[in-house]
């Protein structure tokens, strides 16, 4: 299940993101402060293009979810990413239920709560079980490319998928 973040879950959320294995895979690699995380969710709080979902299940909080760039005029288009609670789940025998869980259910809300016609998002290129489960549920990846991120190079590679394709087998 997927709920609206509230102020009582941005400890959780930032101790999730500052997880190793989380770090590990996001472009933003240095461990996140207090103040920046409280920056963040100061900012996401109040910008209507954006949403921050938490993924619950078994009903424990176990993962975000964040839409952005939202655009809800024309064509209806947003990007997302999410992360888990690596570690807690890990401890739980419950990582690849929780993974295929989160992104079916991050799917489906983009699809048909938001009413998208394209979602989009990106994957670090040494990710390569993310990529994996991005073809899964169809995402097609773009043309990579290369960025500079807390001092280290990085090739990040554009993923999307398209409503007509959704559910195409």
């Amino acid at each position: 299940m997927l709920r609206e973040a509230t102020t009582d879950d941005v400890h959780l959320m930032l101790s999730w993101r500052n997880q190793e294995t989380n770090r590990q895979v996001s472009k933003t690699s240095h461990e996140i402060t207090a103040d920046e995380h409280a920056r963040w969710w100061s900012a996401v709080r109040a910008d209507p293009s954006r949403r921050v979902l938490v993924y619950v299940r078994d009903d424990l909080p176990c993962g975000v979810v964040t839409f952005f760039d939202l655009r809800l005029d024309g064509p209806r288009t947003g990007a997302w990413g999410f992360y888990l609670d690596a570690d807690g789940l890990a401890e739980r025998g419950e990582t690849l239920p929780a993974w295929l869980g989160v992104m079916r259910e991050a799917v489906e809300y983009a699809f048909d709560g938001l009413h998208l016609d394209r979602l989009d998002g990106e994957v670090l290129a040494h990710n390569t079980v993310v990529r994996q489960m991005n073809r899964r549920f169809r995402f097609v990846e773009g043309s990579p490319r290369q960025e500079m991120s807390d001092g280290r190079e990085i090739t990040v590679i554009p993923i999307s998928l398209d409503r007509a394709d959704r559910r195409r087998r």
